[in-house]
């Protein structure tokens, strides 16, 4: 693993290596789904004690970031969201009270304070609705669900496309990326994303996502011997959809996960079950091939809203590096 301890540095070694995990799964090298190496193995890597590694992995395992499966391993388990929000207010308001103190000692009467600070945000808020940024998604359904939500949320003007768009690049698409300040992508797409774009000049950047919690609902009523089929695109995505299920007391439901296209199996896995949950870029596909009309769940995903905070702050970051006003 790409991971750098300074012991001189004076910060613990476990907080250097839980914050360098972070930035890896931030940054997209590591994923949603992959398995980390064993204790005694990244302590050996590093050159530093297995305390110093478990200690790193069960404050991660604390903040839901990596998860633990009995005879398995560790694995990631989620993405890296920013502060929660009553923390976040709770920080914010510290930094405001501390730049008051320092605009009162330096002269600065209250109300000229309050009109910096105004003045200010409006500027940020400016910077954040001139921006135009693609959101790439696996399928077009949930790229599409996805810029919407974030169009709304950021006023920012989000342009769906594909991971298909991006293998594929044509006239169309690039003239989409030469509108486009920023690149964004789920966290289980960014190190793909990031690859298939390596020959222009594009930030990408990760958001995290949660399920939707109507979806759960739906399963939980049915009868516990009920056969589901959960169809989607990915291996990543039966990774989350098994954590979300977990984390809703559900991990008992007997489902038979695929992500297969090929057209026999998968009519055959819909003979052979009571309820079929599916995913926005399956659906098409499931609903072709249901004869005996049996319900389809439709799981989906929303944007994670800490996640869209810490995004919104990176884009005016990079917007005043890069000069877009």
């Amino acid at each position: 693993m790409n991971i750098i301890l300074d012991k001189k540095s004076g910060v613990p070694l476990y907080i250097q290596v839980k914050k360098q995990i972070m930035d890896l799964i931030k940054e997209g090298a590591l994923k949603v789904g992959n398995k980390m190496p064993t204790e005694r193995e990244l302590s050996q890597e590093l050159k530093v004690s297995r305390n110093t590694i478990s200690a790193a992995y069960k404050e991660l395992e604390l903040n839901g970031v990596l998860r633990s499966i009995q005879g398995k391993g560790t694995f990631v388990a989620e993405e890296v969201v920013s502060w929660k929000s009553q923390d976040s207010q709770k920080k914010i308001t510290k930094l405001v009270d501390l730049a008051f103190e320092e605009a009162l000692e330096i002269g600065i009467e209250a109300d000229d304070f309050l009109e910096i600070v105004t003045n200010r945000v409006k500027e940020k808020k400016q910077l954040m609705d001139k921006i135009t940024a693609a959101f790439v998604e696996c399928n077009i359904e949930q790229a599409r669900m996805f810029s919407k939500q974030l169009t709304k949320t950021t006023n920012m003007n989000a342009i769906p496309l594909t991971v298909g768009d991006l293998e594929n690049i044509n006239d169309e698409i690039k003239d989409k990326l030469q509108k486009c300040q920023v690149v964004i992508a789920t966290f289980n797409h960014v190190n793909e994303v990031n690859n298939l774009l390596r020959d222009y000049d594009k930030e990408v950047l990760g958001i995290a996502i949660n399920p939707n919690l109507e979806s759960i609902v739906k399963i939980a009523r049915h009868p516990s011997d009920t056969k589901f089929a959960f169809i989607c695109l990915s291996e990543e995505f039966i990774f989350k959809i098994k954590a979300a299920l977990e984390n809703a007391g559900l991990d008992d439901l007997p489902v038979e996960y695929f992500n297969e296209t090929d057209e026999e199996k998968l009519g055959s896995l819909i003979d052979n079950s009571d309820v079929l949950i599916v995913t926005p870029g399956r659906y098409k596909d499931v609903c072709k091939l249901n004869k005996e009309n049996k319900e389809i769940i439709e799981f989906s995903y929303s944007l994670d809203e800490g996640s869209v905070k810490a995004l919104k702050s990176k884009i005016i970051e990079i917007r005043y590096q890069k000069n877009y006003i």
